[in-house]
């Protein structure tokens, strides 16, 4: 890999993630590299004069957590910038690596160059709202991104409502559901809202797109698991009601009456530096979701 223009977001407010920040911008710019450097958070967005500043980015340091490693793909994403999510500030950690195998920052740097890396890419969502009625105006809308997913829910700010969506899969009606709104996962995010909603879980490496209701006020609505290349549909049944796209769990836009939201697979890939040695999803969910089997342990005598 070169390392000729890097650019750092840390996560705002986090001394802990701005003195990483500091440290690696000056091992780097030691190392004759061109550095930027900004916060990421949910006031704070580095990434549209990051782009605006910088072309050709070979590298993008993300030091954070989970949130703020969503919010680089959904930007970096679409100019295939390779993302290093170090986790110097957040919870759960899925889609980061944890600081204390990389104290050592020099030896970073010196296995990027020698190319002594993984990279892994993972699927990404795309949704537009537009018009039921095919107003023109409606099909330049802007797109959004999210690598976990994308979630319709209803806007009122003053009472608990029930939406009622229809689901359409490449313009079929499948089905209504009447709830507290859907989920429209990648597999990625099946360890997020999704499992939170008892949707499955999903090996990250895969291409699918789940579908997972949420709170659904029928006992037959169910998680539906697509292939990745159809288009899914949602339109709002309720005339009276405004509802809400969130993309990873920042609002994206308003949905009124008469629009839908055209969900797909967007047409790049995330991509993520990987530096951890014998990494393993599995080894992940036991670590992250805390699982521990049985309440008994029984010694597999077979296993060599």
């Amino acid at each position: 890999m070169k390392l000729r223009k890097i650019i750092i977001a840390y996560k705002a407010d986090n001394s802990i993630s701005h003195s990483w920040a500091e440290r690696c911008s000056r091992e780097l710019e030691a190392l004759g590299c061109h550095v930027l450097v900004g916060p990421s958070g949910a006031q704070d967005n580095p990434y549209p004069v990051f782009l605006e500043s910088m072309r050709d980015i070979d590298l993008a340091l993300v030091l954070g957590g989970d949130g703020s490693t969503l919010g680089a793909a959904r930007y970096l994403a679409s100019q295939s910038v390779p993302i290093l999510a170090i986790n110097t500030g957040g919870h759960l950690g899925f889609l980061t690596q944890a600081a204390e195998e990389f104290e050592d920052t020099q030896s970073v740097w010196e296995r990027l160059l020698g190319d002594r890396y993984a990279i892994e890419t993972r699927m990404m969502l795309q949704a537009r709202v537009v018009s039921m009625a095919g107003d023109s105006k409606d099909e330049s809308s802007p797109y959004f991104f999210s690598l976990n997913e994308m979630c319709i829910k209803p806007a009122s700010p003053d009472r608990m409502t029930t939406a009622a969506l229809e689901l359409e899969i490449d313009g079929e009606v499948v089905d209504q559901y009447h709830g507290d709104g859907l989920i429209v996962a990648t597999p990625t995010g099946s360890t997020s809202y999704v499992v939170a909603a008892n949707g499955p879980i999903l090996h990250p490496g895969m291409e699918a797109i789940v579908i997972t209701p949420i709170c659904a006020l029928s006992l037959s609505s169910r998680t539906i698991v697509l292939p990745p290349k159809l288009v899914v549909s949602i339109c709002i049944l309720d005339d009276d009601l405004t509802m809400k796209l969130w993309t990873d769990g920042v609002l994206a836009n308003s949905i009124l009456p008469g629009q839908r939201v055209d969900i797909a697979m967007a047409p790049h890939r995330a991509r993520f530096v990987i530096l951890r040695e014998n990494y393993s999803f599995y080894q992940a969910l036991r670590e992250k979701l805390m699982w521990s089997g049985t309440r008994l342990r029984y010694q597999n005598k077979y296993r060599s």
